[in-house]
């Protein structure tokens, strides 16, 4: 059941990095939704390789085919199959690694959990496997923000140590798209992209941090005791590829603040509750209080490098690796669409259980 996400708006991901397609099966979406294969195509262009300099130059269009569940542009309450052919695979690049674990990767647990694995890319431990989350992702959004004006916007704050000061009022959606690394200082994305092209060019890799934003969420998402908002949103988060880490609100700073400090008083805006603060990061007790939910995410940089490293073979022998293959020295761009359908999936789950 590792495959499955959600309870009432449902998803199952198949396929590996190098085998015949990947793809996702949706079921609980409501009927009636207008959707179109362009509108979901947008969101996967976002997180396809190739896109520009900085990533991996695989490349994949990431073409789209609706198989089942819409008909005459509208969701039938029927499952929906998403299906994207893999068209620029290339399994012999791997082959030195068929026998020998890469460090920092999938590659031993993998083999020791089944006692077999798809060598080629990562398998199902590739981030290729995400297009099927941002496929049910965009219809997820559509949804949101047509019925509830919900808006999910993701950014990239920092790239290793470098880090941008934002405002969350001043971000737009332009801003972040306008970047390669997409982060939406412009002065801090050009530091940004020199450094990931640095890395490339050393063979090494970078980690980052995201943001996610969540606007106009009502006041009552979350379950007690085990289904909160924030638990459903840290798991859904903890399962994107390279995630070491997420915080929501104040995160781990509000441990360096008193209660008198980081309570977030309430006080009345004509007849609605509000919070003077959002330490909190929109939710209290697991549960949506009205106010902006957001949060970080951490991604460490990318496990298989060009540099030589120490690792061990199949047969237990020590030995040294040298990776081959298209890898992206920071996956912190691409994975900015990610975080949001990941986001957005969980907020519509949770707005159907409300109902």
């Amino acid at each position: 059941m590792g495959n499955v996400f959600g309870r009432l708006f449902r998803i199952t991901t198949w396929g590996e990095s190098h085998g015949g397609g990947v793809g996702v099966v949706i079921d609980g979406c409501p009927s009636n939704v207008s959707i179109s294969v362009e509108e979901i195509q947008a969101e996967l262009d976002r997180r396809r390789p190739g896109q520009n300099k900085l990533v991996t130059p695989r490349n994949e269009a990431d073409s789209v085919q609706i198989l089942s569940g819409i008909f005459e542009g509208k969701t039938l309450g029927t499952p929906i199959c998403l299906l994207v052919y893999n068209k620029d695979a290339n399994p012999k690049a791997y082959e030195n690694m068929k026998d020998t674990f890469r460090p920092s990767h999938a590659d031993y647990t993998y083999e020791k959990k089944y006692g077999i694995r798809n060598w080629q890319g990562g398998g199902r431990a590739s981030a290729r496997e995400t297009i099927g989350r941002v496929a049910a992702g965009a219809i997820a959004k559509k949804i949101l923000e047509n019925d509830l004006a919900i808006d999910c916007c993701a950014y990239v704050t920092q790239i290793h140590r470098i880090k941008a000061e934002i405002n969350h009022d001043s971000v737009t959606k332009e801003a972040i798209e306008a970047s390669l690394v997409r982060c939406p200082h412009k002065e801090t994305s050009q530091l940004m992209i020199e450094h990931v092209e640095k890395a490339r060019d050393e063979g090494d890799s970078l980690g980052g941090v995201i943001e996610c934003l969540i606007k106009n969420v009502p006041a009552g998402l979350g379950e007690p005791v085990f289904d909160k908002l924030k638990a459903d949103l840290a798991k859904a988060m903890m399962s994107i590829p390279a995630t070491m880490g997420v915080e929501f609100g104040s995160g781990f700073e509000g441990a360096l603040l008193k209660g008198s400090e980081h309570n977030d008083a309430f006080y009345m805006d004509g007849d609605t509750v509000r919070t003077k603060t959002n330490f909190s990061g929109g939710m209290q007790g697991g549960i949506s209080n009205g106010e902006d939910i957001y949060f970080r995410v951490a991604f460490k940089p990318t496990a298989t490098i060009f540099k030589a490293q120490e690792t061990v073979t199949k047969d237990q022998k020590e030995t040294q690796l040298q990776a081959k293959g298209r890898h992206d020295p920071c996956v912190i761009p691409r994975a900015v669409p990610i975080v949001e359908a990941m986001a957005n999936l969980v907020i519509m789950d949770h707005v159907l259980l409300n109902k």
